[in-house]
């Protein structure tokens, strides 16, 4: 590749953002945490939730995402509806649903046994002295964890509510006289809605530097160390399942799970960088329909599966739950063990809904588990943030290669379009 084409490459800058960002977290963490604000404030606006930070890398980082966020639900409306009316078949639609429900409780299941059998084998918790990491307040992470509802889950997330108001919606426009100049309108704007992303996507580099420059700052490269075991394990693992799960699943659609990340290393290294899954989604969605999948299977498994098939999640919730066990020393049984993926198979689902999702949901599992202290989640929010990352990409891929398997099943994957 030519020295041209390289800098007019999103991932070269990306790449050098995130390198750029970590240099300033770890050599300079007063310019990363430098407040330009009090404090941090939170609102919502046409359904996503916008949050900016105090510091200058937060504000940088916290504005792309928020941005890309901006663009999500008017996607998912327009991708999903016009994919239902181009499909035609409604019970298509509702076949290719209940595959991609069964899927990923397949799929989530298999990560909740693989965390548990790594987290058995390699014991990260033995030999941790608890007084030698950084605690923290947990408590607004156990409240939420007692209040936990369904309800709950699907007031909140308002991705899901956009998710079913779209399949609605296209089910009532397949049925109306006339219909041709409405799709022709919601054509032309789900053209310009991915122009405008697109331009969007060239501030990538400046929310990666901000989100990598925050995180290296604030926590330290330092923090690590008395919980490394633990971080090495679930990095390993996320490995593992990406390539050797996903690559057979990959492999059983005559595709090959290292073309899939190739094709898509731009978008993995902004979720790399942001530690947000979202932050790219809109962009897979569009990667997606270019590789080949039909735009109603993307419109239709994308969305649902960043709410129920979360499979980097589900690896770490195993992980940590049975890493608290080892930390106390408590042994647990098959009985309990089975237990435990019982429980993370019903409240995983729910953790896209809830603000600090990944602890909400641990303390459900270790209130519904009743033999490690509750406190043990103190232990984890410190390295929480560097693992985010792992989760957010292991979740970005595994929806990825749902869609190509659901497509490819279905016949709904024709051809690439040629560049």
């Amino acid at each position: 590749m030519s020295k041209k084409k390289i800098t007019q490459n999103l991932t070269f800058w990306v790449l050098l953002s995130i390198f750029l960002g970590v240099l300033v977290g770890h050599f300079a963490p007063e310019w990363a945490l430098y407040s330009l604000m009090e404090k941090k404030f939170t609102y919502s606006f046409l359904g996503a939730d916008i949050s900016m930070g105090p510091s200058v890398s937060e504000l940088l980082s916290g504005f792309f995402i928020s941005l890309v966020k901006l663009f999500i639900h008017p996607i998912i409306f327009l991708t999903i509806s016009l994919g239902i009316v181009n499909m035609g078949n409604l019970k298509k639609v509702g076949r290719v649903g209940g595959k991609a429900l069964l899927y990923f409780e397949v799929i989530t299941t298999v990560a909740l046994v693989i965390g548990l059998l790594v987290s058995t084998i390699l014991v990260p918790g033995e030999g941790v002295i608890r007084s030698d990491v950084a605690g923290g307040d947990i408590s607004k992470y156990t409240s939420k964890a007692a209040s936990f509802s369904w309800l709950l889950f699907l007031k909140e997330n308002f991705t899901v509510q956009v998710l079913f108001f779209s399949i609605f919606f296209g089910v009532f426009l397949n049925s109306v006289r006339g219909k041709a100049r409405m799709i022709s309108g919601m054509e032309q704007a789900s053209h310009w809605v991915f122009k405008a992303l697109h331009w969007v996507m060239y501030l990538a580099p400046l929310g990666a530097m901000g989100g990598m420059a925050y995180t290296i700052g604030k926590f330290g490269i330092h923090s690590l160390l008395p919980l490394a075991k633990l971080m090495a394990s679930v990095y390993i693992t996320m490995g593992l399942f990406i390539f050797i799960i996903l690559a057979l699943v990959m492999r059983s659609c005559g595709e090959r799970i290292t073309s899939f990340l190739s094709y898509i290393k731009a978008e993995l290294l902004i979720v790399l960088g942001t530690s947000s899954s979202e932050a790219a989604l809109p962009s897979l969605m569009q990667k997606l329909e270019k590789m080949g999948c039909s735009k109603s299977v993307v419109g239709l498994v994308v969305p649902a599966g960043y709410s129920f098939n979360l499979d980097g999640t589900s690896i770490y919730l195993s992980m940590a739950t049975l890493f608290l066990a080892q930390v106390y020393g408590i042994q647990l049984n098959w009985e309990q063990l089975l237990t435990i993926i019982g429980v993370l198979m019903v409240t995983s689902k729910g953790a896209a809904g809830v603000t600090g999702s990944g602890f909400v949901v641990l303390a459900s599992t270790l209130t519904a588990l009743q033999v490690i202290p509750l406190e043990g989640l103190a232990l984890l929010l410190g390295v929480d943030r560097f693992m985010s990352e792992a989760r957010a990409i292991t979740n970005f891929i595994g929806n990825g290669v749902a869609t190509i398997w659901l497509a490819k099943h279905e016949g709904e994957f024709h051809a690439p379009e040629p560049e």
